[in-house]
């Protein structure tokens, strides 16, 4: 981490985890003369929404946009290790390719069954399977309320921790600088962002700003004059092991958002509470698991009846109140030199490679030039208009 001494450069990256670290790499790789700063304030990144999650990656959405950031960015996570090392540091993420596990009740298979042929018609693999080829497939599985499961086998979940660093680290190999500071306020004109104000007392300058921030985004956005509908919300994961054997399980999510995976000799996951209050809360609810996951989890699997709960932990959304889906693009209509990509509502940490690398496509060509994320533009916040996934979140 370096002090802000340089007063201006060409990008400032608001944001300094996985997000804005991959847009930063996206940027070097596009534009190796370029220069440009992430600004965050915690290298040890403690309160990291991508570090406390559970590191899931899958192609089960609807918007065509998601498919495709999801299709690249697993492609580039199996391959991060070799395409990501630098010359003093390896880039393990530990990929698994678990596979993911949608599963719903009659009254929402129609459903289900044409979000899958969405995914087929973008070139996912996915199977259908009939609640008996559930019960085949997953012995413990307690299948007797289901219309229908969806299988995703090339999905899988990788670790957070060294996804984050080994973006970090590449940028830095590739003249990013990382500046340990806070953006406590910015200054603009009527039609271009100038500057943003550190607590340090430094100003930064730069000709394009990207608010990287996750789940700290509406307040930057706020200092910049930018009403941005995006707000944390807390949730908590769990490690937690059966009272017998279970098979090993892809990664299960259901329409209650109950959402857990295999882990080693356990398991991991939780189920979120959409309506719980928003704000930076990072207590733990060691009740929790035993009130509203476990119930769920031993619905689902009768063998979690004597389930034990090893370990709890809070982590936030940086939950998109508009509509789930992440506001990814320029402020034209205002301030066209700042960017947003956040929002993601959960799915940042799988969607950052993509996502960054159309930022940079933005600040370097002026267009997206390889997935359109137009409709996830702000214009659609400003117009108060939704475009919302219609599966699974």
């Amino acid at each position: 981490m370096m002090p802000a001494e340089h007063s201006r450069y060409d990008v400032a990256i608001i944001g300094g985890g996985i997000v804005g670290s991959s847009t930063a790499y996206f940027l070097k790789r596009a534009a190796p003369g370029m220069s440009v700063c992430v600004i965050e304030p915690d290298p040890t990144y403690e309160f990291a929404s991508a570090l406390r999650a559970s590191g899931g990656c899958r192609v089960q959405f609807t918007c065509p946009e998601n498919i495709a950031m999801s299709l690249f960015s697993i492609d580039f996570i199996k391959s991060f290790a070799q395409t990501m090392a630098t010359a003093t540091h390896p880039a393990n993420v530990d990929w698994v390719q678990g596979g993911y596990l949608f599963i719903v009740p009659p009254e929402y298979a129609a459903n289900l069954e044409r979000n899958v042929r969405r995914q087929q018609a973008h070139g996912c693999t996915v199977e259908l399977l009939t609640p008996a080829e559930l019960k085949q497939r997953f012995p413990s599985m307690n299948v007797d309320d289901l219309g229908v499961g969806a299988l995703t086998p090339l999905d899988g979940w990788c670790d957070p921790y060294g996804l984050l660093w080994g973006f970090r680290r590449k940028a830095v190999a590739l003249g990013v600088e990382y500046v340990q500071d806070r953006v406590i306020g910015a200054e603009a004109d009527a039609a271009k962002a100038k500057a943003v104000r550190l607590e340090s007392g430094a100003v930064l300058r730069a000709d394009a700003f990207v608010n990287a921030a996750g789940a700290w985004s509406g307040e930057v956005a706020r200092f910049f004059g930018m009403e941005l509908p995006i707000s944390p919300l807390r949730r908590f994961e769990h490690y937690f092991t059966a009272g017998s054997p279970v098979e090993p399980l892809p990664y299960v999510k259901d329409v209650a958002r109950l959402a857990f995976r295999s882990e080693g000799k356990g398991f991991s996951g939780g189920l979120v509470a959409g309506d719980a209050a928003r704000g930076y809360n990072f207590d733990v609810d060691h009740h929790y698991f035993e009130e509203v996951v476990w119930p769920a989890v031993a619905h689902r699997f009768p063998p979690f009846e004597a389930a034990r709960c090893h370990r709890t932990w809070s982590g936030l959304y940086e939950q998109s109140e508009l509509d789930g889906n992440p506001v990814i693009g320029r402020w034209n209509s205002r301030l066209p030199n700042l960017l947003t990509v956040a929002g993601f509502s959960g799915h940042g940490m799988m969607h950052a490679p993509a996502a960054g690398r159309g930022i940079a496509e933005l600040i370097v060509h002026g267009r997206f030039e390889t997935i359109d994320l137009s409709r996830l533009g702000y214009e659609r916040v400003e117009a108060n208009r939704p475009y919302a996934e219609e599966g699974i979140l």
